[in-house]
């Protein structure tokens, strides 16, 4: 069965700006990510090829065959050593080992309700003990009727709850190739227990 992102990548999907996020720029040069990363939701791997480029192990991955064929193709051209897997995100602990860090830029607010806590202890299973995710998902601080499902600070403490402790959840900015730009986000720092 053809995803939605499937499709979406046939062409070139609203979030797909061709650069990585200015919020994931800033957190790498504020040193917050740190060592080797994972990459949930990877994309065509913005995110991952400009970490691999400051010096970080990284591993993207997505479920979309297209996305991560992109993603190859820019690494290999960039001459960076990033590898992309199509891959499960409620998967993870299948992919044999741990990181450091874990960024998610965009995926948290696909998932829905029942998938959410399988998610976080997931994403709790791919990270060392004390290792730190930085997720970055779309608020309901946005007006209705165009983008995908918005998430509350209350949703995103209720899926983390446990095995988690939560730094912070501040306002930030997804860009997008969206008429507005820019949209609104969370970005929440959480720690794995």
């Amino acid at each position: 069965m053809t995803s939605f992102f499937d499709v979406a990548y046939e062409g070139s999907p609203t979030w797909e700006t061709g650069r990585p996020q200015a919020a994931i720029v800033e957190l790498e040069g504020a040193g917050e990510i740190v060592g080797s990363v994972l990459d949930v939701g990877c994309g065509t791997g913005d995110n991952a090829l400009f970490l691999a480029s400051r010096g970080h192990e990284v591993l993207g991955i997505d479920l979309a065959r297209a996305a991560v064929a992109r993603a190859r193709s820019k690494a290999l051209h960039r001459g960076l050593d990033v590898r992309f897997l199509v891959w499960d995100a409620l998967r993870l602990h299948e992919l044999g080992r741990s990181f450091d860090s874990a960024i998610d830029v965009g995926l948290f607010h696909t998932l829905a309700d029942e998938e959410r806590p399988a998610y976080a202890q997931s994403l709790r299973s791919a990270l060392e003990p004390g290792g730190h995710a930085f997720l970055l998902c779309w608020s309901e601080r946005n007006p209705w009727g165009f983008g995908p499902r918005r998430v509350t600070r209350a949703e995103i403490r209720g899926t983390f709850g446990h095995g988690w402790t939560i730094g912070s959840i501040e306002g930030s900015r997804l860009e997008s190739k969206l008429e507005q730009g820019e949209v609104h986000a969370w970005l929440a720092r959480l720690r794995r227990d």
